[in-house]
């Protein structure tokens, strides 16, 4: 369990965290996300204990992680984006290493962790001679070594391939079974396939926190209509959509070409559950526009995490 009370970080006068709280009961994987410089690498940082907070607390099964920083520590595991790893070590010897400077028993951890992070293939190579994938598979068996309640994971399939991106989402949902995971990444196809839970974090602040399933429907539209007409401009397109019945609102949306023809097209948000195609093509047949396209589109995260963010989108990074 990890209890986060408002956790507040100060960077001279930026203040890159800004009174955040959340728990996260063991057992769950969570994604933490936000656009560069939104705060969420700097509270992955201060939970591990590498940053102290500005004001706030943060405790890992009751124990106070400034009070008693040792004994918290030893409860989490930490892989950052690019894992720093000994590169002129052979996989074995490195692994061995690490648990020899943890106090395991490398006898019987490091076998185990081979079978867990699928690095049978390259135990005896040397880490500079491995793929991208591999390291970091190495890394996440580093951050399990002392076997941690909970882990956490800073954009581990960052510059990854297709088919070692899904190894390590496997890997990853295994050690989810039986730990508490938190996991920072941009790819929010990600997050829907692993995550229970989505913590939505921009300009210091957490501004969603939510159940992964839940999130569209709590904080975006449940579905929306794209629309592509001709005959009319975007404001005349916008107007008769908006009244129709079910319609929330619209946005401006790309126009696909249409060879020989001026279109234009947007993005009909229905309200809540409501089916508005019907009311949208009845709409636009009574203007007498030409209709091209009437397409239902399922809301994703991404329109969420642009919903919620995009104010913050221009921000450098400032973690």
């Amino acid at each position: 369990m990890i209890e986060v009370a408002h956790l507040s970080k100060q960077f001279g006068t930026f203040r890159a965290v800004d009174d955040i709280s959340f728990s996260i009961p063991t057992g769950q994987i969570v994604g933490l996300l936000g656009p560069n410089g939104a705060g969420k690498t700097t509270t992955m940082r201060m939970i591990t204990g590498f940053l102290s907070p500005t004001a706030g607390s943060i405790s890992v099964d009751g124990t106070d992680i400034s009070e008693n920083p040792v004994e918290a520590k030893r409860k989490i595991g930490y892989m950052p984006e690019s894992a720093p790893l000994y590169s002129d070590m052979i996989v074995d010897d490195y692994l061995r290493y690490v648990a020899q400077v943890q106090g395991v028993n490398a006898d019987e951890k490091v076998p185990a962790l081979c079978e867990t992070c699928g690095l049978k293939e390259v135990m005896h190579k040397n880490i500079a001679d491995l793929s991208r994938g591999y390291r970091q598979r190495v890394g996440l068996a580093h951050a399990l070594m002392n076997d941690p309640e909970i882990l956490i994971l800073d954009e581990p399939t960052s510059g990854l391939d297709p088919n070692q991106i899904q190894d390590v989402r496997d890997v990853i949902k295994e050690i989810g079974k039986t730990r508490t995971v938190i996991i920072s990444t941009h790819i929010l196809g990600e997050v829907e396939m692993l995550c229970a839970r989505v913590i939505i974090i921009a300009k210091g602040k957490i501004v969603a926190d939510s159940p992964t399933d839940e999130l569209r429907e709590k904080y975006g539209h449940a579905a929306s209509v794209f629309v592509q007409a001709a005959g009319c401009s975007y404001d005349e397109l916008a107007a008769a959509v908006s009244g129709a019945t079910g319609v929330a609102g619209c946005t401006k949306e790309a126009a696909e070409a249409v060879e020989g023809m001026q279109t234009t097209a947007l993005l009909a948000h229905a309200d809540g559950d409501a089916e508005i195609r019907p009311a949208v093509f009845k709409a636009i047949a009574e203007k007498g526009w030409t209709l091209y396209e009437l397409s239902l589109r399922r809301n994703s995260l991404e329109d969420v995490f642009h919903a919620l963010t995009q104010s913050d989108a221009a921000q450098g990074e400032a973690q």
